[in-house]
């Protein structure tokens, strides 16, 4: 990865942005966008897309959220702590003594999310799993009115943890589910400047709270085929029966889904695609909905042929969300491939 790129990526991830206030990452992803030469348009929901090789023909749209999970304050006490709600499926043990960031409505800052120390609880309280009605944020504030200088009811937050680096190639940070999509859509559409087929590059909001930017984003753009990134479960962790949750490794390249809304002739193309260009890939089935943004896009107007195309990603909602980096460029290299295939006479039909 080049210099330049991971900055991009590093800034990306690092920027607060969870659901439905996502306009910082957004701010990020644009000027990086800006800069690719994309031709750039928001719509009225935050929805944001850059625009490559425009006129041609098919359009494909490149679909990946840039919103993240986080929390929303929603009672401030008498001393000056904050109690929230989560934005998105938290597991709220991954909450316990984290740093965060609280977009206050004055200024941000920093707080850690408390509870009783263990030297406090009773016998009975120590065997209870902590949930998110047991925790608060402490800013430091020394009371309400402190507090309420620079935070009201309202304001979110999110964990404070910096992109990381580990042995092998392993990049671990908040926010790759699904920042990391965010960044993939944009680069293979960079990539694909000069193919025959318009390609935008869509950063979506509001998936983790129902994919609402993706149905809007596919409505407005009409696109003719379509592609949501996203990340997914590597199930080479201690605890997994992979009989039941899969094979999907770290460093096994794209995961490609197969079932539910998922359009076989775009399916059958990405594998096609894959194999020709020796990109390791692997398959994982979504017999009910695919929980991404192709659940939506695919049904917009007279249906989408839609299809998946996943990173590898350990520790999924968590401060230290894990992805491999060649896992990164290859699925890259697969999307941009199959732009590069597209022609004005590419259609997708069932078969």
């Amino acid at each position: 990865m080049k210099k330049q790129e991971k900055t991009f990526l590093k800034n990306l991830l690092a920027a607060p942005g969870p659901s439905s206030f996502e306009s910082r990452p957004t701010r990020v992803w644009t000027e990086q966008a800006e800069a690719y030469g994309g031709s750039i348009k928001q719509d009225s929901y935050g929805n944001t897309f850059a625009t490559f090789n425009e006129g041609k023909s098919p359009h494909i749209m490149l679909s990946g959220h840039i919103d993240e999970i986080g929390l929303i304050v929603h009672y401030i006490d008498d001393d000056g702590f904050l109690y929230f709600k989560g934005i998105g499926g938290w597991d709220p043990q991954q909450l316990v003594g984290q740093r965060v960031r609280v977009l206050g409505y004055k200024q941000e800052l920093l707080g850690v999310i408390g509870k009783k120390a263990i030297h406090l609880m009773k016998a009975d309280e120590r065997k209870k799993i902590s949930t998110i009605d047991d925790l608060w944020i402490d800013i430091g504030a020394k009371d309400d009115k402190d507090a309420k200088q620079y935070v009201r009811v309202g304001d979110v937050a999110v964990i404070e943890q910096p992109p990381v680096e580990l042995l092998n190639g392993r990049f671990v940070s908040k926010a790759i589910d699904n920042r990391i999509g965010a960044y993939i859509v944009l680069e293979a559409a960079r990539r694909s400047s000069g193919a025959k087929a318009q390609v935008t590059a869509a950063a979506t909001v509001q998936e983790e709270i129902g994919h609402m930017g993706a149905l809007v984003a596919a409505y407005g753009l009409e696109p003719d085929i379509a592609i949501a990134v996203d990340v997914t479960h590597a199930t080479d962790t201690p605890g997994l029966q992979k009989k039941h949750v899969g094979d999907v490794t770290l460093n096994s390249g794209p995961s490609l889904t197969i079932g539910s809304v998922v359009h076989r002739g775009m399916f059958n193309a990405l594998i096609e695609t894959a194999e020709a260009k020796n990109i390791p890939y692997t398959i994982e089935v979504s017999p009910a909905r695919t929980a991404t943004d192709a659940d939506d896009i695919a049904k917009v107007r007279a249906g989408v042929p839609t299809a998946v195309v996943s990173i590898p990603n350990r520790y999924m909602h968590s401060p230290n969300e894990m992805i491999d980096l060649e896992d990164l460029e290859n699925v890259i290299q697969l999307i941009t491939h199959f732009i590069k295939s597209l022609k004005k006479t590419s259609s997708f039909k069932q078969p």
